[in-house]
């Protein structure tokens, strides 16, 4: 016995989640917005800052976010929201509240990492579907792992993340379908839409929302531009999201981060204005890659790219040594054997990640 024995076995096993030093690098790592405020807009953020009562809790600024957030992202009246530390603690949080003996939580593989993680800190099962080989939802195992296992959680990320990728509405239709069918036959399940890329994406859910009263939809404001900030949020039905927020810890916003995102939401147009560049990069990447004799890139509608090379470890190693950091991603699941994900970055940056890559990937690929 050992004072260790007083932490959970799997807890024990487990590996903390590990950030990767980037000084002194071009970091296109974490599928950060690239851009910063212009100096003028930081100075005025600053001030707003520098005048917070730090020593208070947070108190009714956290109503005008949550108000900016519904006329940002055109929440419909009668949904409630719901605010998280991030999109991490929301995922938690679900978790906990749904935390009942014998629930499932399902999602497809490749995916969020954090589905997994959350479920099973939480004392969930956790059931993964593989994707098809080119990331595509496989319906028909989603169809059977929903029936099977009447999920009480059911994540989509839309678009996907590591893989970049939209599915199609169709195939989203049919498993946000299948939910509904348990939930009519008594075995009730959420269907959790996340769009945390949605600044980058071609389309959003939130259309089809108000249809299906079994959807959540989350988003988060780190990829809009503020991931220091750490601010995630929910919606949906009322007496849903109600629930989540039951278990959500007090002040779990600061007061910093509820004026940053206040102030950031304030300058939408400006955040919006950078997605566009980013966008636009992101064809400019995807163009070089395609030239590249040893790269395989997949279709993004996010602000990163998946690229299957011959040897995914010596692609990360050799951009590394020309001082440029990327994700690794070959380890995180079968499907993903020799892949890497760029982050888009500056066009100075993305100029240099070309360059690099062209030296690089010059024989052409082997790998599947």
């Amino acid at each position: 016995m050992s004072l260790l024995d007083v932490f959970r076995a799997d807890v024990r096993a487990m590996h903390a989640y590990h950030v990767q030093d980037a000084t002194g690098f071009i970091k296109l790592d974490a599928m950060e917005n690239p851009f910063t405020l212009s100096p003028a807009l930081q100075a005025r953020l600053g001030e707003r800052l520098g005048a917070l009562p730090l020593n208070r809790y947070p108190g009714p600024r956290i109503h005008a976010l949550q108000d900016a957030l519904r006329a940002h992202a055109q929440v419909p009246a009668d949904m409630g929201l719901v605010l998280g530390n991030g999109s991490d603690e929301l995922i938690s949080l679900l978790s906990v509240a749904c935390a009942q003996p014998g629930a499932t939580v399902l999602a497809p593989l490749p995916g969020f990492v954090m589905y997994e993680y959350s479920a099973k800190l939480a004392g969930l099962r956790f059931v993964g579907v593989p994707l098809t080989a080119d990331f595509e939802l496989d319906v028909a195992a989603m169809l059977a792992a929903v029936r099977e296992h009447r999920p009480a959680i059911t994540y989509l990320a839309y678009p996907n993340n590591p893989t970049a990728n939209l599915w199609s509405d169709e195939a989203i239709e049919q498993v946000v379908q299948a939910v509904a069918a348990n939930v009519a036959e008594g075995h009730p399940g959420l269907v959790v839409i996340d769009e945390a890329y949605q600044p980058f994406a071609s389309q959003s859910y939130l259309p089809r929302l108000g249809q299906h009263p079994h959807v959540l939809l989350m988003r988060t404001l780190s990829k809009f531009g503020l991931a220091g900030v750490r601010l995630g949020y929910m919606f949906g039905r009322a007496e849903l999201i109600e629930q989540v927020d039951k278990v959500r810890p007090p002040y779990n916003i600061s007061v910093l981060n509820t004026e940053a995102a206040l102030f950031a939401l304030e300058h939408a147009a400006d955040f919006d204005a950078q997605a566009a560049q980013i966008k636009a990069e992101r064809s400019r990447l995807e163009a070089a890659l395609a030239t590249m004799p040893g790269a395989r890139a997949y279709p993004s509608q996010a602000n990163m790219i998946l690229v299957r090379v011959n040897d995914a470890a010596a692609v990360f190693q050799a951009l590394k040594a020309r001082g440029i950091l990327i994700k690794n991603v070959a380890g995180l699941h079968g499907l993903l054997a020799n892949c890497v994900r760029l982050t888009v970055g500056l066009p100075s940056e993305n100029d240099a990640l070309i360059a690099a890559l062209a030296e690089i990937l010059r024989e052409p690929l082997t790998a599947p």
